[in-house]
């Protein structure tokens, strides 16, 4: 089998590294793809989110499965493009992947199969959201309807800051003001052909900037499986009551949901609730779930594609656990710089249990050696016997490569390393 992989970031990257492991897959192709992703596939130049381009790139490599990524490419209709031109996608319709490119699509689903969830108010105006944020109380919690890849959302007890990130959203676009969910955040990704659903191990992720969880808001900074504290039958609660449910929805409303539905869910003093759905792996939370992985990923998101993945035999998992840590360019999120050197990537790589996933990584202009072009520029990801020497094998290895002004945190899973619940 031959597949090609939609995307540019350490996500793909992570993909493809677990494709070439596949021995039922013969050849990987990237589009556009990275630096690091050069060094062990081919890669070619594509607009990811331009279907034509992307399906038209799928016949002339003759490839059988295309995996396709980010979320821009899905809501686009790249999956449709693809299986259009008589090709495998594994990545769901346009139609389906309003799951994650509205918000307020994504509750209506919710409420009509009966998955537990925040309570919400879809607002258009100003004096709409500050009624919202009346009416639930601090903390505000405000998302933009639409795309935001992963820095649409404010938490604060600041009302005149959840305000502000209301007006910016109201710019173009609804704003979905939802009371506040207590309790640990935990990411689950469930594939599934549009009948038949099964779960990866859950795996928990970083959104901000700063350790402590302080800071602005992020694409997120690093994440950690498995979660020692969290409930053992935890996969199977949200294939049951959550998955289940909205792809039985979607099939029901013409629309069915065909790849990977990731599941942002709060374990909150009420149970489970679902924060948000997205439409394809998330970053980084897919970097450390991949390294657990010992089933191969090829043939399984090949039986997604195909509408067969009921015959599938139960997932193998390693008993290792995986710490991934974001590198992130000096001045991230807001306004990050580009174009720096980066040093010591073989030395890192060398580390045993260490893996260099890169993200915003690019040649050098003089062909000498690899920049970052982006904000995350790289995910290290370290595997061990357990999260405490997963996190020293991460940190090891992210310690030898060099970025000048570059950051990261020095606590993903520090706590769940300790035995402290999240």
């Amino acid at each position: 089998m031959e597949v090609l992989v939609i995307g540019s970031g350490a996500r793909e990257h992570a993909l493809v590294r677990a494709l070439l492991d596949d021995p039922g897959v013969d050849r990987v192709v990237a589009a556009p793809g990275n630096a690091g992703i050069a060094l062990v596939a081919p890669v070619e130049p594509v607009e990811a989110a331009d279907p034509a381009a992307v399906a038209a790139l799928a016949v002339r490599l003759g490839v059988d499965l295309v995996v396709v990524g980010p979320e821009a490419p899905l809501v686009a209709g790249v999956a449709d493009a693809v299986r259009a031109a008589g090709i495998a996608c594994f990545g769901p319709s346009a139609q389906a992947a309003r799951l994650e490119g509205s918000k307020a699509f994504a509750k209506e689903v919710m409420a009509s199969a009966a998955v537990p969830t925040a309570m919400a108010h879809l607002c258009t105006s100003e004096e709409e959201v500050a009624a919202a944020l009346d009416a639930f109380g601090a903390p505000h919690v405000v998302k933009d309807d639409g795309l935001a890849a992963g820095k649409g959302v404010v938490v604060t007890s600041d009302r005149e800051q959840a305000l502000a990130h209301a007006r910016a959203c109201l710019a173009h676009g609804p704003v979905v003001v939802e009371e506040f969910l207590d309790g640990p955040e935990v990411s689950v990704f469930c594939l599934t052909d549009g009948e038949s659903v099964i779960a990866l191990a859950p795996a928990q992720d970083f959104k901000r900037a700063l350790e402590h969880d302080e800071g602005p808001n992020t694409g997120g900074m690093g994440a950690y499986s498995p979660l020692p504290w969290a409930p053992a039958d935890l996969a199977e609660q949200v294939v049951e009551r959550v998955a289940r449910p909205v792809v039985a929805e979607m099939a029901r409303r013409g629309t069915p949901f065909a790849g990977v539905l990731y599941c942002g869910l709060a374990l909150t003093s009420r149970g489970l609730r679902v924060i948000e759905f997205n439409a394809r792996f998330g970053d980084p939370e897919t970097q450390v779930v991949l390294a657990r992985l010992a089933t191969p990923l090829g043939v399984v998101l090949d039986a997604c594609a195909r509408g067969a993945l009921a015959a599938q035999p139960p997932l193998r998992w390693r008993e290792d656990a995986a710490v991934t840590v974001v590198l992130a360019a000096p001045g991230y999120p807001q306004q990050p710089r580009t174009g720096g050197v980066l040093h010591g990537l073989e030395e890192a790589e060398a580390v045993a249990g260490a893996a260099v996933l890169h993200a915003g990584t690019a040649p050098a202009p003089d062909a000498t050696g690899i920049v970052s072009s982006g904000g995350r520029v790289l995910s290290v990801v370290g595997t061990g016997a357990d999260l405490a020497a997963a996190r020293e094998v991460a940190y090891d290895a992210l310690e030898r490569i060099g970025l000048e002004g570059g950051h990261f945190r020095r606590d993903i899973a520090e706590r769940a390393a300790a035995g402290v619940l999240a």
